[in-house]
C-alpha cells in the first residue's frame, strides 16, 4: 500500500514539477476591452450620434422640467393667495405634469439605453474578432480582460494594438 502510494504520489508531483517549463512556452497578453472600445472611432462617433439624435427630446424634457418647476414656485408664492380651489387647480396640474415628465424620462432612457446597447453589442462582437486575430497573429495562447485579473506587467496589454486594429477594421464613415 505504502508503495502505491508513492506511485501515485510521483504521479501527481510530476506534472507539477513539469508545469513551470511547460508554462513558460504559453504567451499571454492581457486587453482591457471596455477602454478598447471606448477609443474606439467608431463608438466616439456613435456617441457624438447618439447626442445629436436625442438633443431635440433631451431640450424637450428640460422644457418640461422648467414648466414643472414654474408651477411649483407659482404654488409656493400664491399659495395663500389662491382660493381653495385654485390651488387644488395649480396641484392637479403640477401632479399631471410630474407624470408627463416621468414618463417622457422613463421613454427617452429607454430610448437611449437600446440604440446604446445595439452599438455596444455590435461593436463588442467585432472587437471580440479583432482580438482573435490580432492573438493569432502575434502567437498569443491567451488573453485576458484586464477586468479580470488581480495583476499583469504593463508589457503585457495589448489595449491600444486592439483599438487600432478595431479602427483599422472598422474605419468610420
Amino acid at each position: 500500500m505504502l508503495r502505491l502510494n508513492g506511485v501515485r504520489l510521483l504521479a501527481i508531483c510530476l506534472p507539477l514539477a513539469a508545469g513551470p517549463a511547460a508554462f513558460a512556452q504559453i504567451k499571454i497578453a492581457v486587453v482591457d476591452t471596455q477602454a478598447a472600445l471606448a477609443e474606439t472611432a467608431e463608438i466616439k462617433k456613435a456617441q457624438a450620434d447618439l447626442e445629436a439624435k436625442f438633443k431635440p427630446r433631451q431640450e424637450q424634457f428640460q422644457k418640461l422640467q422648467k414648466e414643472l418647476q414654474a408651477i411649483q414656485q407659482q404654488l409656493e408664492t400664491l399659495g395663500n393667495k389662491l382660493t381653495p380651489q385654485a390651488q387644488n387647480e395649480m396641484n392637479l396640474q403640477a401632479q399631471r405634469k410630474q407624470r408627463e415628465l416621468q414618463r417622457f424620462s422613463e421613454d427617452l432612457q429607454a430610448d437611449v439605453d437600446r440604440e446604446r446597447n445595439e452599438i455596444l453589442s455590435r461593436a463588442s462582437q467585432r472587437l471580440k474578432a479583432v482580438i482573435d486575430k490580432l492573438a493569432e497573429e502575434k502567437g498569443l495562447d491567451l488573453v485576458f480582460d484586464l477586468n479580470d485579473t488581480v495583476y499583469h506587467k504593463s508589457a503585457l496589454d495589448i489595449t491600444k494594438e486592439a483599438t487600432a486594429a478595431y479602427d483599422k477594421a472598422y474605419p468610420v464613415k
